[in-house]
């Protein structure tokens, strides 16, 4: 009896909705050919690095029906690149050390002919380096965020975006009854992505993202057209890593063994300067943190990250290693990881939706 082909899929950095529909796509491709068997590595490449290994069979069972729920089967972190490693020392400190070589032979070890690595721009730069040091990898995009250039568009986004929507609709009709001004904080880390789109699904009148530093003064200004005699409101969006144009970001540090500062609490920040700006509005803030990236994704993501599933497993098929899917002019394609990591997908303050958002009368306090 011939040996079957194995490949590894996994899903590293934060969760997204679609996730699932990706691993269900990978696994239903390849269930039409009768010599592949598909696994998943538990929690990215922790599961690879695990005393045992975590690393299951992804059969139709496992994966039947996924495609409809939030997060990952498969589980992720933030915390095992396997280029920054983190080791505890003795004293109780975090030592970042570079495991690629190791983590290399024991995939191969383990018989694995390819690897599918599902994630965002960090966990496909991670997939370039493991492929110039000989793994057949292919990449997946995933962020909520957007960031991502080779791609259209990254599935989760939008999903991230109905939820960030839908809880801004709320903030209206409060804020309306109350004559308050209401800002609501998004993820999106350096990308304004999220914020942008919401801003113009909600009818915000200020929108502030990492791309356009605010002047303060000038969003005050804008608040104080929205009232007449102490009655009036206001809605803000903005987003997690936007700051004044003589400010830095609001940030924090992040979790031992995670390479990134943790961002959040802008809307606090912002509340604060607005009153120190002459703003004399009752101001509340939400933060929506986390509820962006959980719960069943909409069927634009499913449909998006099940064709990315079924084109990245027929990139292995084809032996198109060392490519990452992407969705270009409304097709599903392929581009070199090189090409993938090489330039963040950053909101451009001249673009067509920042001057029709400007068009609709939205303020980005520049």
């Amino acid at each position: 009896m011939e040996k079957k082909q194995k490949l590894l899929v996994l899903t590293g950095g934060g969760d997204c909705p679609g996730l699932n529909a990706v691993i269900r796509g990978i696994a239903k491709r390849a269930r039409k050919e009768k010599d592949w068997e598909v696994f998943g590595s538990i929690e990215a490449f922790n599961g690879v690095f695990s005393e045992p290994t975590e690393i299951v069979a992804l059969t139709r069972k496992m994966t039947a029906g996924i495609h409809v729920r939030g997060g990952t089967i498969l589980k992720t972190t933030n915390k095992g690149n396997p280029m920054k490693y983190p080791v505890p020392q003795a004293d109780g400190s975090i030592k970042f050390v570079d495991r690629t070589e190791e983590l290399v032979k024991r995939i191969k070890s383990l018989g694995f002919d390819a690897v599918i690595n599902i994630g965002g721009d960090g966990s496909q730069r991670i997939s370039e380096a493991l492929f110039k040091k000989g793994l057949n990898i292919v990449g997946v995009p995933k962020t909520i965020d957007n960031d991502l250039s080779a791609t259209d568009m990254t599935f989760g986004f939008q999903t991230a975006v109905q939820i960030a929507t839908d809880s801004f609709d709320k903030l209206v009709t409060t804020a309306e009854s109350h004559h308050r001004v209401m800002i609501m904080e998004v993820m999106g880390r350096d990308a304004g992505w999220i914020a942008v789109h919401t801003a113009i699904a909600g009818g915000a009148e200020v929108c502030l993202i990492p791309e356009i530093p605010y002047d303060i003064n000038k969003i005050v200004k804008r608040i104080n057209l929205r009232y007449k005699g102490g009655r009036g409101f206001v809605n803000i969006v903005i987003s997690e890593g936007a700051k004044p144009k003589d400010g830095t970001i609001t940030s924090s540090a992040g979790e031992k063994g995670s390479e990134h500062v943790r961002l959040g609490g802008v809307a606090y920040q912002l509340s604060k300067q607005l009153k120190e700006a002459g703003c004399h509005a009752e101001i509340r803030e939400t933060v929506l943190g986390h509820v962006q990236r959980g719960g069943s994704p909409l069927a634009f993501d499913r449909i998006l990250a099940s064709l990315f599933g079924v084109h990245a497993f027929e990139l292995v098929l084809e032996k198109k290693f060392g490519r990452m899917v992407a969705l270009q002019n409304n097709s599903i394609a392929s581009v070199p990881l090189e090409e993938a990591t090489k330039e963040m997908n950053f909101v451009k303050p001249n673009s067509a939706i920042i001057r029709g958002a400007k068009g609709l009368g939205i303020s980005f306090g520049d």
